[in-house]
């Protein structure tokens, strides 16, 4: 029997993107979200959604793009230090090490230890609440060779993602291959 928790923001796996952006001055600044996804295959576009408190809110507003940096599960500290410092008052690149590389595609940096990023302008915002949802068009996405699979796309298992749980506040990382989408059920249409 299922029993109810309540309306709460939890989807499992919750991704953990890092996202890159330029200040009024040129000052690099990176800050981790979770309330993030896909969300158009044409064109290709993400969203990700922040408190307007948050530097990179403003950063995001003020710029109109944005980088989205997706961490192996090797900077799972870096990665949780810029989630919870404000570039407000730090330089995220120095304390942790990370070197950002300002994009060719857009006026935003990315971390280039991170093996998997997106490039994108601002297409659409929305209020929602507490958050303000960015919808940001993926005009370019950078791979490093080491990530990519047969297919010349990232492989999941080589970019080793973090995922987020949120009521938790626990990080995690990819499971095991269970099947291939548009395939494995494809057993039970003979079934039926």
């Amino acid at each position: 029997m299922k029993r109810s928790v309540g309306a709460r923001p939890i989807v499992y796996p919750a991704p953990v993107f890092v996202v890159g952006t330029y200040d009024k001055a040129g000052k690099p600044n990176i800050m981790t979200a979770a309330w993030a996804g896909i969300c158009c295959s044409s064109p290709p576009c993400v969203s990700v959604s922040l408190r307007s408190a948050t530097y990179t809110h403003g950063n995001i507003r003020e710029q109109r793009c944005f980088t989205i940096s997706i961490p192996s599960q090797d900077y799972v500290k870096e990665v949780d230090y810029v989630g919870i410092v404000s570039g407000k008052k730090a330089d995220k690149f120095s304390a942790t090490g990370l070197t950002p590389v300002k994009s060719e595609v857009v006026n935003a940096p990315y971390v280039k230890e991170f093996t998997f990023v997106l490039e994108c302008k601002l297409l659409h915002t929305r209020e929602i609440g507490l958050h303000t949802q960015f919808i940001g068009e993926i005009l370019d996405i950078k791979a490093e060779e080491a990530v990519l699979g047969e297919n010349g796309l990232p492989a999941i298992e080589k970019v080793r993602p973090l995922l987020y749980a949120p009521e938790y506040r626990t990080y995690y990382g990819v499971g095991e291959f269970l099947g291939k989408a548009h395939s494995i059920g494809k057993e039970l249409t003979a079934a039926g």
